[in-house]
């Protein structure tokens, strides 16, 4: 029996065993999440460091402090969630309870990805514990600082038995989803989510696969362009361009394309100064692999601004590309590094054809003062997401499900949507066994006078039923098998 094999083994023993479904317990391992994040902080920003040149500020900010409102959220709803919920009901089940009662669904695997290995990992683990789930922890072997950190202290914290971690590199990851899941839920690229869902298919293993895609981000030519250049130079170029839902190119009329690039030329010197390199809020390339893929990528663009770069570090300035068309090498993949290009369009109606001509995006972002021309690319794109005015913020509101659509990604997660989406929400109906006459109109033999009388009861409930409707969906008053 391979490593994997018996942590999964140990997991769903534990789990079995009920060790995570008491909702006291699962407010336990939540609080000591939290004191892992807590007292670990300075290893936590070390190994960002190491990883993806990140500062203590960017790593308080983009991975400890989401995480951290995560888990407080779970601690503050955790009751609520798990409770029965009720719903309507008909005539013939009207004295009976009818609610919808959530349920841990059993051992989840969690593969984190590598551009913010913290967040992305711990997120879903916030959700897979507050739903009494047990789960194995895969974080990405690219960002091996974190991963290495992972692997140390986070059995240290929660039960090491019910949340194992598993490092390593592609084989580890292929023989863990050999194995048999109740639930998969990935980060990462397209390629990849592939293969994990196929993985799955043989075992009837749900999955949510958080993916990616070339999120396009259209300039209304009417809008304030300081500002609006201002928020997609942040939302492109934090964290070196590595953000899954980060602008991946402009559109926007020829007309203001010049005064475009000198906009966010201006943000990226006001942000990371004349020498970006130098700037401690700037980070580096993951690897050598991906500043190899980033730099093919610029080939054959016009460079309107930066385009320096250095493969020993794995830097790359923030850079610009002017006049890019759509056969550019920059648009064949998700750019996934600090490269924004710029594609001229006619006006709204070819870029939202130029959108829909492409895969749905994980997020649509669009400048506009207009609340017709939001309206439009809302109505006539579809995408993950839709941000209109502002880049990536719509993350960190937690009652908004964050997720894709085709390629991009299936499943939604953060806040109450992770914690459903790792629930099975069971249908309960539990009847009395009185009060059998009424249901002598269901039962044979089937004649006119039953069904007319039926008609007739029916009709009188319509009418009487807004008047216990209330009274009957109050909440059930059950104490739940989890409490």
């Amino acid at each position: 029996m391979s490593r994997q094999e018996q942590l999964l083994q140990r997991a769903r023993s534990s789990f079995q065993a009920g060790k995570s479904k008491a909702v006291e317990h699962r407010l336990q391992q939540l609080h000591r999440l939290m004191d892992l994040l807590t007292e670990r902080r300075k290893d936590i920003c070390e190994a960002l460091r190491l990883d993806l040149g990140k500062s203590q500020h960017g790593t308080e900010l983009f991975e400890i402090l989401v995480v951290e409102g995560e888990i407080q959220l779970a601690l503050e709803k955790l009751s609520e969630w798990a409770c029965p919920r009720p719903v309507e009901k008909s005539l013939l089940t009207l004295s009976a309870e009818a609610y919808v009662q959530p349920e841990p669904l059993g051992v989840v695997l969690i593969i984190g990805a590598w551009n913010y290995p913290w967040a992305v990992t711990l997120l879903p683990l916030v959700g897979a514990i507050a739903a009494g789930n047990a789960a194995v922890i895969k974080p990405s072997e690219v960002s091996c600082g974190s991963a290495s950190v992972m692997e140390k202290f986070l059995p240290q914290y929660l039960d090491p038995d019910l949340y194992p971690v598993v490092t390593g590199g592609v084989s580890e990851t292929q023989e863990l989803l050999k194995l048999r899941f109740d639930h998969i839920f990935y980060t990462g690229s397209t390629a990849v989510g592939r293969l994990v869902m196929e993985a799955a298919a043989r075992h009837l293993t749900p999955v949510t696969l958080e993916l990616g895609g070339k999120s396009p981000c259209y300039i209304d030519r009417k809008c304030d362009l300081s500002v609006a250049c201002r928020r997609i130079t942040w939302g492109k170029f934090v964290n070196c361009g590595q953000t899954c839902i980060a602008p991946d190119y402009i559109l926007c009329e020829p007309s203001i394309q010049s005064q475009v690039v000198d906009e966010v030329i201006k943000c990226i010197k006001e942000f990371y100064t004349d020498e970006p390199r130098t700037c401690e809020d700037y980070g580096r390339i993951v690897n050598q692999q991906h500043y190899r893929r980033i730099m093919a990528l610029m080939e054959g663009s016009a460079v309107a601004y930066g385009g320096d770069a250095d493969q020993s570090s794995c830097y790359i300035g923030p850079t610009v590309l002017k006049d890019v068309t759509a056969e550019s090498k920059v648009m064949k993949e998700e750019i996934f590094g600090p490269v924004l290009p710029i594609i001229t369009v006619s006006g709204l109606d070819q870029a939202i054809q130029f959108v829909n001509e492409r895969e749905k995006p994980l997020v649509v972002y669009v400048f506009s003062n207009c609340k017709k021309v939001i309206r439009r690319v809302q109505d006539e794109t579809s995408s993950g997401a839709l941000l209109a005015n502002d880049c990536l913020v719509h993350f960190t509101i937690p009652a908004l499900p964050f997720g894709g659509v085709g390629h991009s990604g299936m499943g939604c997660y953060r806040g109450r949507h992770t914690f459903d989406c790792l629930s099975h929400l069971r249908s309960c109906l539990i009847k009395p066994l009185s009060m059998e006459a009424v249901n002598n109109m269901r039962y044979p033999p089937h004649t006119a006078n039953k069904f007319n009388h039926t008609l007739h009861v029916n009709a009188h409930f319509d009418l009487l039923y807004p008047l216990v409707r209330h009274h009957t969906l109050l909440p059930v008053q059950r104490t739940t098998r989890n409490s």
